[in-house]
């Protein structure tokens, strides 16, 4: 035998110390041949000491010695054998090689075998059980040191779980001893939590009926995990309606995978809206309304109202541009809105008043959408641009406010813009021979351009001159946007001039790219989100950020604003994948929204100010009231593999969503009466798929995967091979949709 090193005669000196402490300790011959053939020396098995009955006030000295010591296995072991000793003040003997370890297989598997076979109205609810037994079963297993029974359980049950609750199973995996609970951060959120979970009443009696008739198989296991570690609410079926009606139920079967919306522990697993545990039950309240107009820009705006009313008389019926604007004023709230002290903006110019007097036309004319009518979705029409011989080079597409230009960033570093009326796009600094070109290219970034933003803007209409030529009012009320704002794998964000197309601001202090970009709705401040886990405020007119929010643990991949501009959203994939709503003027966070299952891909709230659309890299859509902090529903319809756009109409009452299927899809958000949440299953493949107001859908030839479509989908619009990167309602709710040829 090799002559042992410095640290087992350490360890050796170690043990004798040891064994002095235990000097009215006998160990056996055995026991003792055991250790010393072990290399390094560890103190004795719990399970090979015998303490005389009389010698049992030892146990917790001999405790508080080893944990002076750290042997931390062997003081986790005698804990649990010296409460379960015999009539002679022995321990029992168990040892993980024993069936200790194997009652958590027992129950686990009895669990299993009951959850598949039960009737197919239950099956759904009670498979949520499965993920939370799962990890209590494990963790128990951890901590009461059976390390090989705890690796064995793991690697035997993990699967099922793979896809939902991959980044919980990445942490949980080298989960062994007891030691490795203590200091894992996920499972002390587990073992500290209840993990909350709602089922129908009669789920749940079936439940415990079936557990209790088989108490020795391992139902009694199962019922003290249960007990212990699960906060378990039972609701009447009649009661909560449609949400858990049999047709709901049974569409589930389909689509276990998706968690419920109050599932989980609040603030980590999937449904919880709470920011902490501990946090009073009252959320902090918001100012949703409308951010109130300047005084003067107010009677500026009704003075240009009433010369366009004189010079343009409406049509018998029709509203006068004042009698519009002040129905608006009426119909704001006044209670709940931001004050405009708390948010300063540059005052309003002349193109200022023109914008608003532009809006309040289009909110007129606009192609108005009240609702379903007679049971069917509102028709809605999609003008489709879609970019050939991009070479998958294409991150990002944006539409201007006034529907006149698109911008696209690429991988290869640079902007293209172009005019979408084929108008040439001009420059004070052109050359004076220069050809006319209908698109500009801006370069200026050193990597790949994942962003880009337009400063507000809209559609003035243009005017006839006393020569009979038209134009617009003046350069300075023209109807391009002045800016263009993006953001580059490189970390920086630059600002640009759309009247010379030249760089005028590069803002750096993000430390990692930057993925998503927005201007505020009135212009003048934008948010970015970086792979940094922060998203910042920036003003055009300083170089450094303005607020910095940190909150979320991973990157944070899209972001919004509200609209009246008091508050920002951002949200995050990887671990993370929630959604957060900070005050801009405090800088804290005040709703936290979890309930993605994948990676969260983009973001937009609705112009009225009340719900926020969050979507991810599983094709699904949620709505979330933002005043409750709930989740209102899900859309499902896109395939997987990312929704990249979202925006609203401007009722609020449907929604447009493009992503990687290559498909444009409106969705009714207030779902047609008695049938939320449900849908039909469909194989969806390349040519997509129609669905009517009423939910049913017919799949065309093609092959695809089964995609669960939501009753709320009024259409889909399939393209031919092209993803589609950016979708937008207009003021006058038709919708824009732009995406890359990819054959």
């Amino acid at each position: 035998m090799a002559a042992p090193s410095s640290s087992v005669q350490r360890n050796n000196l170690l043990y004798r110390l040891h064994l002095e402490a235990l000097n009215r300790i006998n160990v056996s011959t055995a026991a003792s041949e055991s250790i010393r053939s072990q290399s390094p020396p560890f103190p004795p098995p719990v399970s090979s000491i015998r303490l005389p009955h009389r010698d049992a006030y030892l146990i917790p000295q001999v405790l508080e010695y080893l944990a002076k010591k750290g042997y931390s296995r062997t003081e986790a072991m005698l804990r649990r054998e010296s409460a379960h000793q015999d009539a002679e003040g022995r321990p029992i003997i168990t040892r993980a090689e024993d069936a200790g370890g194997d009652a958590y297989f027992k129950g686990y598997e009895l669990l299993s075998r009951f959850v598949d076979n039960v009737l197919d109205i239950y099956e759904p609810e009670l498979r949520r059980l499965l993920w939370p037994l799962f990890v209590y079963s494990f963790l128990t297993l951890a901590a009461d040191y059976y390390p090989k029974d705890c690796s064995r359980f793991m690697q035997t049950y993990r699967e099922p779980f793979e896809k939902e609750h991959q980044d919980d199973l990445r942490a949980l995996s080298p989960i062994t001893l007891p030691e490795h609970v203590q200091t894992n951060n996920i499972a002390q959120l587990y073992r500290n939590n209840k993990y909350r979970l709602t089922l129908t009443n009669m789920a749940f009696t079936t439940l415990v009926q079936y557990l209790e008739a088989h108490d020795r198989e391992g139902g009694s296991v199962i019922v003290n995990l249960i007990h212990n570690n699960l906060n378990i609410v039972t609701v009447d079926r009649v009661a909560v309606g449609a949400e858990r009606s049999l047709t709901k139920l049974l569409n589930q079967s389909r689509e276990s995978d998706v968690p419920a919306e109050d599932e989980g522990i609040p603030g980590h697993n999937p449904g919880s809206a709470n920011t902490d545990r501990n946090a009073p039950p009252v959320l902090a309240k918001l100012a949703l309304g409308p951010m109130p107009m300047e005084p003067d820009l107010m009677e500026d705006v009704k003075a240009e109202l009433q010369e366009h009313d004189a010079a343009n008389p409406p049509a018998p019926g029709r509203n006068s541009l004042v009698e519009e604007f002040e129905q608006r004023i009426k119909r704001e709230p006044t209670d709940d809105v931001p004050s405009r002290d708390t948010i300063p903006y540059p005052p309003s110019l002349a193109r200022d008043v023109q914008m608003e007097v532009q809006k309040i036309k289009e909110n007129r004319d606009r192609f108005k959408i009240e609702g379903r009518t007679g049971g069917v979705g509102p028709g809605v029409s999609v003008c489709m641009f879609t970019f050939h011989n991009t070479f998958d080079s294409i991150n990002c597409l944006e539409f201007s406010g006034d529907n006149l230009l698109v911008a696209a960033g690429t991988s290869e570093s640079y902007i293209r813009v172009w005019s979408l009326e084929n108008k040439p796009l001009t420059s004070p600094l052109d050359a004076p021979n220069s050809q006319p070109c209908s698109s500009r290219r801006l370069i200026g970034h050193s990597g790949p351009v994942y962003a880009l933003s337009f400063s507000p803007s809209v559609a003035l209409p243009e005017t006839t001159t006393t020569n009979g030529t038209s134009s617009n009012i003046s350069n300075l009320t023209s109807s391009h946007p002045h800016y263009l704002i993006s953001s580059s794998a490189d970390g920086t964000i630059r600002l640009w001039s759309l009247a010379t197309y030249t760089n005028l601001v590069v803002y750096r202090s993000h430390a990692s790219p930057i993925w998503s970009l927005s201007f505020s709705p009135f212009g003048h401040y934008f948010l970015s989100g970086s792979a940094d886990r922060t998203a910042r405020l920036w003003s055009t007119s300083a170089i450094s950020p303005l607020r910095l929010f940190v909150g979320h643990d991973a990157d944070i991949e899209a972001v919004a604003w509200h609209p009246n501009s008091a508050y920002v959203f951002t949200g995050s994939g990887g671990a993370d994948r929630s959604v957060r709503m900070w005050d801009l003027q405090r800088g804290t966070a005040v709703r936290l929204f979890t309930g993605h299952v994948g990676n969260i891909t983009a973001l937009s709230c609705a112009p009225n100010g009340k719900v926020v659309a969050s979507a991810d890299d599983r094709g699904e859509i949620l709505l979330w009231d933002l005043a409750a902090g709930r989740l209102l529903k899900r859309l499902r319809g896109h395939a997987k593999g990312g929704i990249w756009s979202l925006d609203w109409s401007v009722e609020s009452s449907v929604l447009v969503s493009g992503g990687a299927d290559g498909t444009v899809r409106v969705w009714d958000v207030a779902a047609p009466e008695g049938k939320v949440g449900e849908g039909k299953v469909v194989a969806e493949g390349g040519s997509g798929t129609k669905v009517d107001g009423q939910g049913t859908a017919a799949a065309k030839k093609g092959k695809g995967k089964e995609v669960a479509v939501s009753a709320d989908q009024i259409s889909a619009f399939p393209t031919k091979k092209s993803p589609v990167y950016k979708v937008r309602f207009t003021q006058m709710n038709l919708v824009m949709a732009g995406g890359a040829y990819l054959p």
